[in-house]
């Protein structure tokens, strides 16, 4: 039998009872429900339904097409609302392909970057199927589902608008992945924490200068990182154990670094630590945040003071690929499921190696290896990254009694 649609599309102010008397309506003709979408901004309502029936013109209680539409239209003007019906001949909407997530956020979010990536889109023959916002403060940010583009193409393309319009841009693949349990993987050093610890440190070694130049150059990766490691703890050598509780105290997180290690821990994530720093200031962070996994380097300790040598194995780039690999091993989650952050050539290897690599305001060479880039100051931001809404962050908060001075 012949199968046909009809689209109903009510707009205009939102009102208690809309979508109630509607579906009554509809109840008195043989028509079944095939898709409905609603949406409220500001007060302003639309709903969209799509229904089916068979043969040309649908009978029954409410008689024919003729009486459905005109039972819509009176039941929107008694509601004060807009009508559009259309008519049509497919059933199902015809799955495109290459379904994507693409995350837009900016600080703040001006009409041509949105104007720029949806152009973008378009111009590569992918159609942008609905529009989400996840967050109006400290940030904006919007995720566009997104069909029909190959998602390395359209990840370059919206790259070049993103470093035009100064946003960020992250574009993933639909799917039943999004939704499981993932392991996040984070550098500390000016990821999780804002600063360097190792020139803490030297600021109490009086050496903080040279330090901080060698810090520099290993970050842009001119300077193997191994090498620029001994060269700065030599630095240290006699400086007090005591300074490792003086440097704990100005350890200061990343704006939104509780938020995302708390919300993640809700969802049943696990949450770890890699460091080119040092275990005697990264166990302080393991312990207050309730992180999962942690490898860093451990500075060599004698009768109280720094031999200024390392102990053990170095926590290198290719060290922090092995940690997150050995990290997944134990949480019992595919490499493909984790998420990597930094800001360091360090972070490369592990960055390459994850299902998912975010660049955090971090170094050019960092930023064009990773799949994704976060430049605003707000740690949680990546939680919009995985598709969870600022508004459901806040209601668990409340819900968990969690104060406003905690949450960041």
């Amino acid at each position: 039998m012949n199968q046909r649609t009809l689209l109903i599309t009510l707009s205009g102010p939102d009102r208690p009872g809309v979508t109630s008397r509607l579906f009554s309506v509809l109840s008195g003709f043989p028509v079944v429900v095939v898709d409905v979408e609603q949406v409220v901004i500001r007060g302003r309502l639309t709903l969209g339904v799509l229904v089916a029936y068979a043969g040309d013109t649908p009978t029954g209680t409410g008689g024919t097409l003729g009486a459905l539409w005109t039972a819509v239209e009176r039941t929107a003007g008694d509601l004060g609302l807009e009508v559009e019906l259309s008519t049509g001949s497919d059933l199902q909407e015809k799955r495109r392909r290459g379904r994507l997530h693409v995350t837009v956020l900016g600080s703040p979010l001006q009409p041509a970057a949105m104007a720029g990536i949806a152009g973008r889109i378009a111009a590569a023959g992918a159609n942008i199927d609905r529009i989400e916002r996840l967050s109006n403060y400290p940030v904006t940010c919007f995720e566009l589902a997104v069909s029909g583009a190959d998602p390395d193409t359209l990840r370059a393309e919206l790259a070049t608008e993103a470093y035009a319009q100064q946003v960020d841009v992250a574009v993933q693949r639909s799917g039943l992945h999004r939704r499981a349990k993932r392991l996040i993987v984070m550098d500390v050093d000016s990821t999780l924490i804002q600063a360097e610890v190792i020139e803490l440190l030297a600021a109490h070694a009086g050496c903080l200068e040279e330090v901080a130049r060698v810090t520099e150059e290993a970050m842009r990766g001119e300077l193997d990182f191994a090498e620029s490691l001994r060269r700065r703890v030599a630095l240290l050598k006699g400086l007090s154990e005591e300074t490792f509780e003086k440097v704990r105290k100005e350890l200061v997180l990343t704006p939104g670094a509780r938020t995302l290690v708390r919300t993640l821990k809700r969802l049943d994530y696990r949450f770890a630590i890699v460091s080119g720093g040092f275990t005697q200031l990264t166990d302080a962070l393991v312990e207050e945040l309730g992180i999962d996994y942690s490898a860093a380097n451990t500075l060599e300790v004698v009768d109280g003071v720094l031999t200024g040598r390392v102990v053990g194995e170095i926590v290198d780039r290719p060290g922090k690929a092995r940690a997150l690999e050995r990290f997944a091993r134990e949480a019992g989650i595919p490499i493909s499921q984790t998420v990597a952050i930094g800001d360091g050539a360090n972070d490369l290897d592990m960055i390459a190696a994850a299902g998912l690599g975010i660049a955090f305001n971090a170094k050019p060479v960092v930023r064009k290896a990773a799949d994704t880039a976060v430049n605003v100051p707000y740690l949680d931001a990546i939680l919009y990254l995985l598709g969870i809404p600022r508004a459901e962050v806040e209601a668990a908060d409340a819900e968990d009694g969690v104060t406003v001075v905690e949450r960041r």
